[in-house]
């Protein structure tokens, strides 16, 4: 139910998800609770992949759980990503999980993209890059510049790391301004991790 806890994610990932099936952060966070470690703990112990895409991945669910509700699908997803991650992996869980029950209500790019960016922190990294993002698909003249322009900003960052695949994704919904193909055709062509 909505009440669900982080404790509850864990017992049911103890339960439910063969260890062998989690990667990266997920796995750590994994070993950390069979060693006996309790949320935070899981994420920040030797968990060097803290801050990638895994929950990011996972919890647009929440979004749909919560359609019109933002704050409250972002508080379900903060419950889940910090088993396993810590600030900007959580921050992408969030913005993800607010922009999904966004999408639910309305078609408008911006008032979704909005919505995303109004759970995370503004100062934070994760909110730059979105910010920049969006002033990357506005100022470039079509989806391969602008894609470029995003690699550049991004050289040397891991390409499972939460920043530069959020916001890529982030690029290839204002570029498309609604267009489910065009959007994912330019995150498609874009790659790293934006599964």
């Amino acid at each position: 139910g909505h009440e669900f806890t982080t404790e509850d994610v864990a017992e049911t990932w103890l339960r439910d998800v063969p260890a062998l099936r989690t990667f990266t952060a997920e796995r750590i966070a994994y070993r950390n609770l069979l060693d006996g470690l309790q949320p935070p703990a899981t994420a920040t112990t030797g968990n060097p992949y803290r801050e990638w895409i895994g929950a990011q991945i996972r919890t647009d669910a929440y979004g749909w759980a919560r359609p019109g509700d933002p704050r409250a699908a972002a508080e379900l997803a903060w419950r889940d990503a910090r088993l396993s991650h810590t600030r900007n992996g959580i921050y992408g869980a969030m913005f993800v999980a607010a922009a999904a029950a966004a999408a639910l209500v309305t078609d408008d790019v911006d008032t979704i993209l909005d919505s995303g960016l109004s759970v995370v922190p503004p100062r934070s990294r994760f909110a730059a890059e979105v910010c920049a993002a969006r002033d990357i698909a506005v100022s470039s003249p079509d989806e391969g510049s602008a894609v470029d322009r995003l690699y550049a900003r991004h050289d040397g960052r891991h390409w499972v790391h939460v920043l530069n695949n959020a916001a890529l994704v982030v690029l290839s919904l204002a570029w498309g301004g609604g267009s489910f193909e065009r959007s994912i055709c330019t995150v498609v062509a874009g790659g790293w991790d934006t599964d």
